[in-house]
């Protein structure tokens, strides 16, 4: 199973970072699983790098061709997409029953690095409260901030042998600031937050000590 061309502490590094994505996801969403794909440098096929509930145990590692289903349209289109699997032929019903697990809905996005998608989070049977129509646009948006993380966190651990410096924190931690400020309830954004200076003061603390 190959993420990137780094060492094997890397590798070993970004799985990890990937199941803690995948954990705060969904227990965020109330889903029933959330998973990272990402996708294979040589052969464009989709990996599952990380699940958390249904399929944890099994689907590490599993591969799928690529295109495949809906996270194979949201990694060609990089386009964040939620819908309800009835209502789309996007959705590859037979990959899905090869999981062992068939979700009514589903909540995708890109993770995007270098302007390039280089995998995919799913959020599957988020719960929904009374509000569906207003929280929708809400949950797209923090699924994305979530994704972007991901990718940043990648990108930052995929750079720690380079001598470029790193992406710019900033944007990102301004907008999960703000969304942290505008409603303190909303775990994910405080999550996200406090996960952004977590690894912002780690990679200051590595490049200290080079």
């Amino acid at each position: 199973m190959e993420f990137s061309s780094a060492g094997p502490h890397s590798g070993v590094t970004e799985q990890l970072l990937l199941q803690s994505v995948v954990a705060v996801a969904r227990h965020v969403y109330s889903a029933a699983a959330t998973s990272v794909f990402m996708v294979s440098p040589d052969t464009g096929e989709l990996v599952f790098a990380a699940v958390a509930g249904a399929g944890q145990q099994s689907l590490v590692g599993r591969r799928f061709a690529p295109g495949t289903g809906i996270a194979g349209w949201v990694a060609a289109s990089c386009q964040t997409l939620i819908t309800d699997v009835s209502g789309t032929d996007r959705f590859a019903r037979d990959a899905a029953a090869s999981t062992g697990y068939l979700p009514a809905s589903i909540m995708a996005a890109p993770l995007v690095a270098e302007g390039e998608c280089i995998g995919v989070l799913e959020v599957l049977d988020r719960r929904v409260g009374t509000d569906d129509a207003a929280r929708e646009l809400d949950d797209m948006e923090l699924l994305d901030l979530i994704a972007a993380q991901a990718a940043l966190s990648l990108a930052l651990l995929r750079r720690t042998d380079r001598t470029a410096p790193p992406p710019p924190l900033g944007n990102l931690l301004a907008r999960l600031s703000e969304h942290a400020a505008t409603d303190a309830s909303d775990p994910l954004a405080v999550a996200l937050l406090g996960v952004s200076l977590d690894l912002l003061d780690r990679r200051t603390r590595t490049v200290a000590h080079r």
